[in-house]
């Protein structure tokens, strides 16, 4: 699996189908609702038709399905005046949809109607890269959300415009936030909402002490990943563990593995499952007690990565197994709060899956890297990575697509 190095020549979309979702988070961390991003081509700024890029957006929306892309969360999309005013955003349901309105549309009376026609069908309304100006005022009456870009705005500017939109019945959203910093600032500021990456960025603590729980959890992880598997001994390992061992029940017995036989012990649960289902409940088990005090959506996106990548390994020539662990492992960072040379050291891995969870351009990271930058909205990098590897970019979105939906399942289970 090839992974672009430095700079790289973009291939033509040829009427490639591009979607990912970024979180939305409320103060406490908790996913609010997901922007969907559709591009009709791969490149990363669309400079190409506007309102055709909108009609691919809504007719992906349709076709994947809005609620099984959020997980049942309101959606952020943004539309052109086209899709406002000729009313294509209807085929959406209005009470997932919160209608993105770009900052480059010219507020026009026309564009005020078809705006207060929407809101009073059902949809939010969100203005995109808010910066105040006196025409904006018809439509900030009519507004839900206010989204204002971190890095294109001084704390000085948001600050005046907060003059401009106390005591309105607005949900003010920061985005663009990818450092606790100015997560911090932006509550500080008056925004309940954040987009972007902080929460999988937190405060790394070079010299942190692990707790004794954890190191007995990173103890099993290391032992999942042997070859050799000693079931009393593995059995004894989980059972040193009170919420591991409940976690590993909970799962056997829920509905996603439809075991006949209701399971009560740790050695009966191997013995049901086997070595290999063993293998994959308990780890994840493991890594969702770990991340229990990190914001959900940090193991929503590791299992997503973990999916994505045992589904696309075959097509790649990649080990399967290998590649879940790759996924899965790739936020322990965020997960623990150290850095990633310190929560794998005890973990008994490949050298090259070892080297690709540092970051380094392994064979083995290249679904991992066409992931990543997915979640983005990074289509270049999308592309350049399909290009490479003569992947077929249907199939690889369709991947991306399953794991969502298998993110979201195995969550449920394992609550």
């Amino acid at each position: 699996m090839q992974v672009p190095e430095g700079a790289t020549t973009t291939v033509q979309s040829n009427g490639l189908r591009y979607y990912a979702r970024q979180p939305i988070l409320n103060a406490r961390g908790a996913v609010y609702a997901y922007e969907l991003l559709f591009r009709s081509g791969p490149e990363s700024a669309f400079r190409g038709d506007g309102d055709q890029a909108t009609r691919t957006m809504l007719d992906n929306t349709v076709m994947f399905g809005l609620e099984r892309l959020t997980g049942g969360l309101p959606a952020f999309v943004n539309c052109t005046l086209e899709a406002l005013t000729s009313q294509l955003v209807e085929v959406l349901p209005p009470s997932l949809t919160v209608l993105e309105i770009l900052e480059t549309l010219e507020v026009t009376p026309s564009l005020i109607a078809a705006c207060e026609k929407l809101k009073d069908r059902g949809f939010g309304l969100a203005l995109d890269d808010f910066v105040w100006r006196p025409e904006l005022e018809p439509l900030i009456e009519i507004a839900d959300y206010i989204k204002v870009d971190f890095t294109l705005s001084s704390h000085i500017d948001r600050l005046n415009w907060m003059k401009f939109l106390r005591n309105r019945h607005l949900k003010l959203l920061a985005e663009k936030v990818e450092t606790r910093e100015e997560f911090e600032q932006a509550c500080d500021e008056g925004f309940t909402l954040f987009q972007g990456y902080y929460f999988c960025r937190p405060t790394l603590v070079e010299k942190r002490e692990i707790p004794a729980n954890q190191l007995t959890q990173l103890e099993l992880l290391r032992n999942l990943q042997k070859s050799s598997f000693d079931l009393r001994k593995m059995s004894k390992l989980v059972e040193r563990d009170a919420a591991i061992t409940y976690r590993l029940l909970r799962l056997v017995n829920s509905p996603m593995y439809l075991f006949r036989k209701e399971v009560r012990s740790v050695e009966e649960a191997l013995l049901v499952v086997g070595e290999k289902a063993f293998r994959r409940i308990a780890t994840l088990a493991i890594t969702t007690e770990i991340s229990g005090d990190q914001p959900a959506e940090i193991l929503r996106m590791a299992l997503m990565r973990a999916r994505f990548c045992e589904l696309a390994a075959p097509s790649c020539h990649l080990d399967a197994t290998e590649q879940y662990l790759l996924g899965l492992f790739s936020l322990l960072p965020a997960m623990l709060r150290i850095p990633m040379d310190q929560a794998i050291s005890a973990l008994a891995l490949r050298e090259e899956i070892h080297a690709a969870l540092l970051g380094e351009k392994t064979r083995e990271r290249g679904l991992l890297c066409w992931m990543e930058a997915s979640e983005r909205g990074d289509w270049s990098t999308c592309d350049t990575i399909r290009s490479l590897n003569n992947l077929d970019e249907v199939q690889l979105t369709q991947w991306a697509a399953d794991s969502v939906e298998w993110a979201e399942t195995t969550l449920r289970s394992a609550s």
